[in-house]
């Protein structure tokens, strides 16, 4: 059973358990989130789950050994091949040398790419985990095998990529003007993490955005979007499942936090998004690989 793809209307509330709020045991788990996904950060969609907490803690601890799993990471290195070569249909243009032209020397460019596979790498090992809690909470099945061949290497990015972020007080005005125009052009109500991230280079990010701006209205984007859509949910149903959880478990748990439809629209908004954040992750970095 594949979801269809849902922009929910209105836009629910998110409230995100932000890392520095995070207190007790879920300061433990975020630490361990990272640790198992290889990340330098814990996803705003995951912070958006903590704020239901039966049904954050149930989805991480059947999740959390999977994520470390062959399964997993194999189906997550086949989903950003797939994105990869589908993002080069809407001929991302070079754009090495007009960022050489602005005074960029080669070690600050090597640096804006290391931070792009970061997010291409940390994007993609949450994508199944994220289209399992929707795939459940409507009645899915995650029907893998109940063994798990632990993944014992090292498959993210190194981890020594400075991670900071330009909030939007950080900016000067046209910094806010341009967190202003993605969260119109994305009809969002905040700016991702990969952006903030990005715009440490404001002259970079300006140019990266203005060319994945003009491809966003292009047809060829919202099909690439529905494909990753059902590739990610392909990829959720055939996870292993050594918890063996399930709908109804998901579901009673996500009804002691709030009510299901609730949470539920919360993870229609985040698997709607990710399609779409990856095409533009992998835009960004198909600008340095093209000639």
């Amino acid at each position: 059973m594949i979801p269809n793809r849902i922009k929910p209307d209105p836009i629910p509330i998110i409230r995100p358990v932000w890392e520095y709020q995070a207190e007790g045991d879920l300061r433990g788990v975020y630490e361990g989130y990272k640790r198992a996904f290889q990340v330098p950060w814990v996803g705003v969609v995951s912070m958006a789950f903590a704020h239901y907490r039966n049904f954050f803690n149930l989805w991480w601890t059947a999740l959390e050994p999977v994520v470390q799993s062959a399964a997993y990471v194999e189906a997550c290195e086949r989903l950003l091949q797939q994105v990869e070569a589908l993002t080069l249909q809407l001929d991302p243009p070079p754009i090495t040398e007009r960022l050489k032209a602005l005074g960029y020397t080669e070690r600050e460019l090597a640096e804006i790419r290391k931070l792009i596979e970061v997010f291409s790498h940390g994007n993609f090992v949450q994508l199944p985990a994220v289209a399992a809690a929707r795939l459940l909470l409507e009645g899915g099945v995650i029907s893998g095998s109940a063994h798990l061949r632990p993944y014992d290497a090292r498959h993210g990015p190194p981890d020594d990529q400075p991670f900071v972020l330009m909030e939007s007080h950080h900016g000067t005005e046209d910094t806010r003007r341009l967190y202003q125009d993605i969260m119109d052009t994305l009809e969002l109500p905040f700016v991702n993490t990969d952006y903030r991230a990005l715009s440490r280079w404001p002259s970079y990010f300006e140019l990266a955005w203005g060319d994945l701006r003009e491809a966003l209205h292009r047809p060829e984007y919202e099909a690439i979007a529905k494909e990753m859509h059902a590739a990610m949910f392909k990829a959720a149903a055939t996870l292993p499942n050594p918890a063996r959880l399930s709908a109804l478990q998901l579901q009673e748990a996500a009804a002691r936090d709030a009510r299901i439809s609730e949470v539920l629209e919360v993870t229609r908004l985040f698997t709607y998004l990710l399609p779409g954040l990856v095409t533009n992750v992998a835009f960004f970095r198909a600008q340095f690989e093209v000639p």
